[in-house]
């Protein structure tokens, strides 16, 4: 038999991309800041509502809740806006990259516990507040969550720790980056 001999491809899974590593507990309430106002207020006020605008914000100030020395345009504009149910906890599992890869690979690997909310990056970031030892990596190297933003769209949540502060940055998820090896991917 003469011409192309066609060979079915037997598919094979890519080396994994992620190590897991320790799980924590989040709590997506908030704690109380101020005393509870009067009833006919309070009844005005949501306080079962995580709203990303009232935390996230730049303070690098000794008393500041996070220290946050940068916040991204795309992180501001898609983010920022978002508001989520408050209440429960979340485990969060995170994961080394052990070699650089994109989004969707990423996403691929850790199937339906890719995504994770708002409140639960705050939650990380109120546990290491200025760069303290803890699940999030503190040497320059990212922290990548994927989150829904404000229009419903799935997104990667990037935070950094600086030196000063976190810079926490966005970007979509169909892009072209690669994130390095060594990177922490948190998830459910």
């Amino acid at each position: 038999m003469n011409g192309p001999r066609i060979v079915q491809a037997e598919r094979t899974r890519s080396p994994l991309r992620l190590v897991p590593g320790e799980m924590v507990v989040c709590s997506r309430s908030t704690p109380a800041a101020e005393p509870l106002d009067p009833p006919t207020t309070s009844a005005l006020k949501s306080t079962n509502k995580f709203r990303a605008g009232e935390h996230f914000r730049e303070n690098v100030a000794p008393g500041a809740a996070v220290r946050i020395a940068w916040l991204g345009a795309t992180f501001m504009h898609r983010f920022a806006i978002k508001i989520e149910d408050a209440a429960g906890e979340t485990p969060i599992q995170f994961h080394t990259l052990l070699r650089p890869s994109r989004n969707q690979s990423i996403i691929d690997e850790l199937e339906d516990r890719h995504e994770t909310a708002l409140g639960d990056v705050w939650c990380l970031l109120r546990r290491q507040p200025s760069g303290e030892a803890g699940i999030l990596l503190t040497n320059a190297a990212p922290n990548i969550f994927y989150v829904r933003d404000g229009f419903g769209k799935l997104g990667a949540v990037d935070a950094v720790w600086g030196g000063a502060g976190w810079e926490i940055g966005a970007s979509p998820v169909d892009g072209d980056r690669p994130w390095p090896s060594g990177a922490r991917v948190l998830s459910r």
